[in-house]
């Protein structure tokens, strides 16, 4: 299911294949404004009549807009009659397709930190974005570029310039064609988000984009697609599962069932937690599918992280299949897909750029049971769907937790699973993040959890010699899980955690932090 967005006002991202794209529409949609990513070569001018954007974006990429096949938009951006905005690549772009000129090389490459200052006359665009972050007027921005534009297209003037960017800002305010050499949308530009801010007040967007409205036209589309049949719903526990089950329900009601498949590998009291909230809180229809001596059946004796993926995997699909079937006519099977699911699924090249994992969703199923999906939050990033779920009324204590992965506590576990060590590892991690949570750190961490390391070390306890597992306690901080950084805890938070899992936890007799960041590292171990 996709929601027709013709009733809000819509800006459109043409995508060249930058890596940071997704963040110019995470930094509009922050402003209410409702704007979708379609890569270049997908955008034509039937699209563009169809789509009839109120302004639109060019993004960044990695080619040379001289080079044979480089990605362009089509000429009818330029005649649209709405504000342009390109971004690195697109200002290239710009100034290639409107009668400029680009180079490469002769010094004027720029990777990393770089500060803009002011040229040239006032522009509507930058009314007050100059506040000098190191003063004299000047402004922190990332630059990522080997080419340059060496001659600015006719109408269009410099307003702005860094040490080797003479263009850094061009416009032709005639036209409301804007154009920047740096990256507006990255947390390496501080002031990025008033920059857009600007652009889309320039171009009337009002910001009628928002998770109560989002909610009621979800509802709508729901009912409308769906009539009186009957919808199952593959629900994890995590948020986006969840925020899309209490959507459906709220949209139709008993004719929802979910399906909540326990493999054994959840985190301490978790199943009881989701089975309270949805069958006796919200009062939706629920198998609990108890199948968790099935799964570590499966993997007793695999050691090999992605035997364990590809087994469990294999196992939820099944066991998913056969649960839905005792529901019995269901015509739609709902998922939590997201916006980037969506985005990831088509690079700008045409072809798949993710691959995403089989555990995490039920793919193949839509086919082989003959059903349909229904994907209420396919349009949503993930800080929005905390949004809608907050707007549905799920409590902060849900939709605020931290990300937990398909595979949960198999991943966590380090060679071989035993139901001692996920018994060790789940009461571990309950006094971890009870320990952040009492320090009040829980929001400020994107992630933590504790993992059993595949050893044993030699202790004393009690004037006694103990031979038990070690543990290993990870914390991050991350915008959007691409990258990460371990977070500083005190040494005297790490020592009373350290203290207080030993005591409270038979088996444990030793306890490391990790500091490795993503890259090199990932954040789970597996």
């Amino acid at each position: 299911m996709a929601l027709a967005m013709t009733q809000h006002q819509r800006l459109l991202i043409i995508d060249f294949g930058s890596q940071v794209t997704q963040l110019i529409a995470r930094r509009l949609r922050e402003l209410n404004v409702y704007c979708e990513i379609h890569p270049f070569n997908r955008v034509d001018e039937a699209f563009l009549r169809a789509f009839a954007p109120r302004a639109v974006i060019l993004s960044g990429g990695p080619a040379s807009v001289f080079a044979e096949g480089a990605p362009m938009p089509p000429a009818s951006v330029f005649t649209l009659g709405v504000p342009v905005l390109g971004i690195c690549y697109g200002q290239q772009v710009m100034m290639h397709c409107l009668g400029g000129k680009v180079e490469r090389g002769h010094g004027t490459a720029e990777f990393g930190r770089a500060y803009v200052a002011p040229a040239g006359g006032a522009l509507d665009l930058l009314e007050g974005w100059f506040q000098g972050t190191e003063g004299g007027g000047r402004e922190q921005v990332w630059m990522s570029h080997g080419d340059h534009v060496s001659a600015l297209a006719p109408g269009f003037q410099v307003y702005g310039t860094s040490p080797n960017a003479p263009f850094a800002i061009t416009a032709d305010p005639a036209r409301h064609f804007y154009a920047v050499q740096f990256h507006p949308e990255v947390h390496h530009t501080p002031g990025g988000a008033r920059l857009l801010g600007s652009f889309v007040r320039l171009a009337g967007f009002t910001g009628d984009w928002t998770m109560g409205a989002y909610r009621d036209e979800a509802i709508r589309a729901i009912r409308e697609q769906v009539g009186d049949a009957r919808v199952i719903c593959g629900l994890s526990g995590g948020v986006d599962s969840s925020v899309a089950a209490v959507l459906i329900h709220e949209a139709i009601g008993t004719q929802l069932t979910c399906v909540f498949v326990d493999h054994g590998l959840l985190r301490l009291n978790e199943a009881e937690q989701v089975v309270s909230m949805f069958r006796d809180h919200y009062n939706i229809p629920l198998i609990h599918a108890d199948e968790s001596d099935l799964f570590l059946g499966a993997l007793e004796g695999v050691s090999d992280p992605e035997e364990k993926r590809k087994t469990i995997g294999k196992l939820f699909i099944d066991v998913f299949q056969k649960h839905a079937t005792e529901v019995g006519g269901a015509e739609f099977l709902a998922q939590g897909t997201l916006y980037p699911d969506v985005i990831e699924s088509v690079s700008f090249s045409g072809g798949p750029s993710v691959t995403i994992k089989s555990h995490h969703n039920v793919g193949g199923l839509p086919e082989k049971m003959g059903i349909k999906l229904v994907e209420p939050l396919r349009e949503l990033f993930k800080d929005e769907v905390r949004a809608l779920g907050r707007e549905l009324g799920l409590p902060d204590s849900f939709i605020g937790r931290h990300p937990f992965p398909g595979p949960g506590l198999a991943i966590r576990c380090p060679g071989e699973i035993t139901r001692e060590k996920l018994e060790i590892l789940r009461r571990a991690d309950a006094v971890y993040i009870d320990q952040i949570r009492r320090h009040g750190l829980y929001d400020a961490i994107w992630q933590a959890f504790a993992a059993i390391l595949p050893m044993r070390t030699v202790g004393v306890m009690g004037d006694g010699r103990t031979y038990d597992y070690a543990l290993s306690l990870r914390a991050v901080t991350s915008v959007d899980g691409m990258t990460a950084d371990y977070y500083p805890f005190s040494h005297e938070f790490l020592s009373e955690t350290a203290t207080r899992i030993i005591n409270e936890v038979a088996g444990v007799n030793r306890v490391f932090y990790d500091v490795t960041s993503k890259p090199p590292g990932t954040i789970e171990l597996e």
